[in-house]
């Protein structure tokens, strides 16, 4: 597979995928479960999670290894097989990857879940680059082609998980996305034209945004990310599919495929070509995204 940066710079577009945790619960996972444990539980289960995006026209498979750190597979009891939970997720989606042409398998990471030293935590970079460093072992070990850290608030935090991933896996590409959901800033107050350009300096050439409040906020961080960014750095878009609704006792995102069509479509005038969805999204939304990023 080749190096998803040498990949943009070719000029080529990128296709994400969109939500797990969703389509995971429609699948049959309980609330409360620990989605990484489907890997060797359900593979299957998720291999046609990922298998529908990448129908759908994905470019890019997220392993289900969102909460595959320590500290998050604690609160299940799971925290003595962070090796083989996202190794195996590693490796569902390369299987699934493996069936299609240039789909790369991103080895997805969440926030550890604990705060930071300095601001009122007691995770110092040392200790947070090794739970970071535990849990890509086991994603490179699966197959994956990139590191991806996602709906990360900290800067500090953000460090760690890119020092881990240079150091468990050097010159394999990482990327970052930040979710800026107060505000247009993360829960941290970092903004997006200082997450694009403090992130650029750790060396990550793939930088964006990813949950959040919608599209339509998404315009906004799109706008200031793009005004920011380095020459030689791409920008990753991944908006929820809107804003959960109650309706009929169940929350429902009411974000449309046509939104998410528009949307991209909007990006691709700023320039940007790597987009996907979150939260909420279905391989509808990945359509209606490939569907314009086709048209370029």
């Amino acid at each position: 597979m080749k190096n998803v940066y040498d990949y943009l710079d070719a000029g080529n577009t990128l296709v994400g995928d969109g939500a797990m945790g969703t389509a995971l619960q429609d699948a049959g996972l309980t609330d409360g479960g620990a989605p990484e444990l489907w890997n060797v539980d359900h593979p299957g289960r998720v291999a046609a999670v990922l298998d529908s995006y990448a129908a759908a026209g994905a470019q890019f498979l997220t392993t289900n290894t969102f909460g595959g750190s320590a500290p998050r597979l604690a609160m299940h009891d799971l925290a003595d097989r962070i090796f083989e939970l996202n190794k195996a997720g590693s490796e569902v989606a390369r299987n699934v990857a493996d069936k299609y042409e240039n789909v790369f398998v991103f080895g997805d990471v969440g926030p550890s879940g604990d705060l930071m030293e300095g601001i009122g935590g007691t995770l110092t970079h040392d200790s947070a680059k090794e739970l970071f460093a535990d849990q890509m072992t086991g994603l490179v070990a699966g197959g994956c082609d990139a590191i991806l850290i996602e709906t990360m608030s900290d800067l500090s935090e953000v460090q760690a998980a890119v020092d881990a991933a240079h150091e468990v896996a050097p010159g394999m590409p990482v990327v970052v996305t930040l979710s800026f959901d107060t505000n247009l800033h993360t829960m941290m107050g970092v903004k997006p034209a200082t997450a694009i350009a403090e992130i650029a300096k750790m060396g990550v050439r793939l930088i964006g945004a990813n949950c959040g409040r919608g599209t339509d906020e998404m315009r906004i961080v799109a706008q200031q990310m793009a005004e920011a960014k380095p020459d030689n750095v791409h920008i990753l878009l991944q908006s929820n599919a809107g804003l959960p609704q109650l309706i009929g006792g169940d929350f429902i995102y009411t974000g449309t495929p046509d939104d998410m069509a528009a949307f991209a479509t909007d990006m691709t005038a700023l320039g940007i070509k790597a987009l996907g969805s979150c939260c909420g999204s279905t391989p509808a939304h990945t359509a209606a995204i490939s569907g314009v990023l086709a048209n370029l």
